[in-house]
């Protein structure tokens, strides 16, 4: 090949490559992965399912807290206010029962959650199969996707919650007695009535089984009945806590930090500090709506205070 005919060859190539299409200028698809994570507690199968996500304005939440070392510990994080925040929900698969805690929000706290329901499909499951549901607390964002134009979305599930936690937020007298707060009773009274009429709301009083290796531990200082799952399988725990955390990159190191909704300051900070300590003492895993998706890990305790180590991804092998 002469040096004319070789110039000629490469120009030819380059201007192929000049004209070709630019593959990588794809736009954004600007959605994450389907929200749920799946892994195994002994014989019983655990998912954690993803409602959205909230912005939360935790600078103005927390309480009990200086403004200065609150910022540090969000700052120490990445992170900053308004914090991005999980809401998520779980499902518990014991082999004879199929065991929601929690519902998420729907369309009760804003239009970036309501995702509960498309992810729990994605997951294998069917709103129809579902056959309890055990609700920590009767706020918004845990019970809005329990009802949709007044009717359950959960047909064929009963639904479960501390008896004092229903007593409360079921009440038009409380309702009346509190008009600031009136948007939270009516919220929760529109996701609860439809089982309530149908006779398939169930409250319970007290710790008690309430299926095979799933049981409750009674509260009071997020709302006046707010209520912790613990599941067992096989010597495996995992404690859902619910509420009792709601920023984990200040909760943690600052267990005396509460939030301004927190019924009872003093008794949050307490059943808070308490479910650390157990979960780091006995070393096994907690599970809360509002940290990180999924939302689950162990609780390590540290000079400072506590550490939260999330669980490890898991293909299930």
């Amino acid at each position: 090949m002469t040096v004319n005919l070789k110039k000629a060859v490469l120009a030819a190539c380059a201007c192929a490559l000049l004209a070709a299409p630019a593959f990588g200028a794809a736009p954004m698809a600007k959605t994450p992965a389907t929200g749920y994570f799946r892994m195994m507690l002994g014989d019983f199968e655990v998912t954690a399912v993803n409602d959205g996500t909230v912005d939360l304005p935790v600078d103005k939440l927390l309480q009990g807290i200086k403004p200065a070392v609150l910022n540090a510990a969000l700052t120490r994080s990445f992170l900053k206010a308004p914090l991005e925040t999980s809401v998520n929900a779980f499902v518990i698969n014991t082999g004879s029962k199929l065991v929601l805690v929690d519902a998420g929000a729907a369309g009760l706290f804003g239009p970036t959650l309501g995702k509960f329901v498309a992810n729990l499909k994605a997951a294998g499951y069917q709103p129809e199969q579902i056959d309890e549901i055990y609700l920590t607390h009767m706020h918004a964002d845990h019970v809005g996707g329990l009802a949709a134009n007044g009717k359950p979305v959960f047909p064929n599930a009963v639904v479960r919650a501390q008896k004092q936690e229903s007593d409360y937020w079921l009440s038009q007298a409380n309702m009346d007695k509190t008009p600031a707060m009136a948007d939270a009773f009516k919220g929760a009274m529109l996701s609860l009535n439809p089982y309530v009429s149908a006779g398939k709301f169930k409250a319970f009083e007290g710790n008690v089984e309430l299926v095979p290796g799933i049981s409750s531990l009674s509260g009071k200082g997020h709302t006046p009945g707010h209520a912790t799952y613990i599941v067992e399988s096989r010597g495996q725990k995992l404690v859902l806590i619910g509420d009792l955390v709601h920023v984990s990159a200040v909760q943690f190191d600052h267990p005396e930090a509460t939030m301004s909704f927190d019924s009872n300051q003093k008794s949050a900070a307490a059943e808070r500090k308490q479910a650390f300590d157990a979960a780091a003492r006995g070393r096994y895993l907690v599970g809360a709506v509002h940290l990180q998706f999924p939302g689950i890990g162990h609780i390590r305790k540290d000079s400072k205070g506590y550490e939260f180590i999330p669980v490890n991804y898991t293909q299930m092998r």
